[in-house]
């Protein structure tokens, strides 16, 4: 029964994927997923974030997931107080299912940024378009009128036909993206504050989903909202970050929350500024009604990387026993653009 109950789910799944969107748990290193606005807004000059995600492990049935983009800033001065763009591109990968289920998707993203003076406020909207392809195969997918009894037969006719079909469509959405950045500065080190909050749109032209049968469906807007917070503890090797992200999408919804705790082994060199803040870090994501997924993250230097393990507590953890294994790593230039030299690091 439990092989039974595991291949329902992944039929399940399969479909649903195609009006539905996949993501990822760490939505703090996800942020051309969260808001196309969020395009070039954050400390330095080139960001690159690779994840991926190995979903249902220990399941006879998987999702792998993965997705890598790139952004740059155009025209953003040392003490980032002028208007200026950021350009982002990224590219999406999900694989797997009995229906070897695909999705690909490529996205560019383009925003404008306003820093209101040094005040620490900074605006952005951003509009993103690009393409998907979708693609499944149901001749691999074993039906209930297939069990014989002790085990399912593939070679029993099920009756169902593969109204699955390979196709393209084009995508566009848009974001608006608001920071505060509140830091304090002292005569050793930058005590970090951080407030984000976002709102955006996606899939706005409801793109069309074909099948061979000439039936057709629409992948449904999704509507994403999200408020975060990173900050250090002042007089203490101590920083958090919080954040929560909701997401709407075709009477669907989801919500999800995240509280990570960072231990600070190495300090800027405020005068040199050889050195940067390096942080190790563990917490948790919570997915309302779904999973608790534990996180360790690490901040060194440039990099980032998270490693977090889905823990499902809702009723699919009849189907699977096992959870979902999540990375991420980010890359940020910090020191001079790659694109123009600059005379100190903002």
């Amino acid at each position: 029964m439990k092989k039974l109950t595991v291949i329902i789910a992944s039929v399940i799944l399969s479909f649903s994927s195609f009006s539905q969107d996949l993501h990822f748990a760490q939505s703090s290193q996800t942020p051309l997923f969260i808001n196309p606005g969020s395009a070039g807004v954050f400390d330095g000059w080139e960001r690159a974030t690779i994840n991926h995600r190995n979903q249902w492990l220990g399941a006879q049935t998987q999702f792998m997931t993965t997705a890598v983009s790139a952004e740059v800033n155009i025209g953003k001065g040392t003490l980032n107080d002028k208007a200026h763009l950021g350009l982002g591109i990224m590219f999406f990968n999900d694989i797997g299912g009995d229906a070897n289920f695909g999705n690909q998707t490529g996205s560019l993203t383009l925003s404008g940024i306003l820093p209101m003076g040094r005040s620490g406020h900074i605006l952005s909207a951003g509009v993103q378009g690009g393409f998907g392809s979708r693609k499944a195969d149901l001749s691999g997918v074993t039906f209930m009128n297939q069990w014989d009894g002790s085990t399912f037969n593939p070679t029993i006719n099920s009756g169902e036909q593969n109204t699955l079909s390979t196709f393209t469509y084009m995508d566009a959405s848009a974001g608006i993206y608001y920071v505060y950045d509140g830091g304090k500065s002292s005569f050793s080190r930058n005590n970090d504050f951080k407030l984000k909050l976002g709102v955006a749109g996606f899939h706005l032209n409801q793109p069309k989903m074909k099948y061979i049968d000439g039936s057709s469906d629409y992948l449904h807007r999704k509507y994403v909202g999200n408020v975060a917070v990173e900050s250090d503890i002042p007089g203490r090797q101590l920083g958090i970050e919080a954040n929560f992200v909701q997401f709407v999408q075709g009477g669907h919804f989801e919500s999800l929350a995240g509280f990570i705790l960072k231990y600070r082994f190495q300090n800027t060199t405020k005068i040199t500024g050889n050195s940067q803040d390096a942080f190790i870090g563990i917490g948790t994501y919570v997915r309302f009604k779904d999973a608790v997924v534990p996180t360790v993250v690490l901040d060194w230097k440039s990099f980032h990387l998270g490693i977090s393990y889905d823990v499902t507590v809702s009723a699919l953890r009849k189907a699977n026993s096992g959870g979902s294994l999540e990375f991420s790593l980010t890359y940020i230039n910090k020191d001079h653009s790659l694109f123009k030299t600059r005379g100190r690091r903002f």
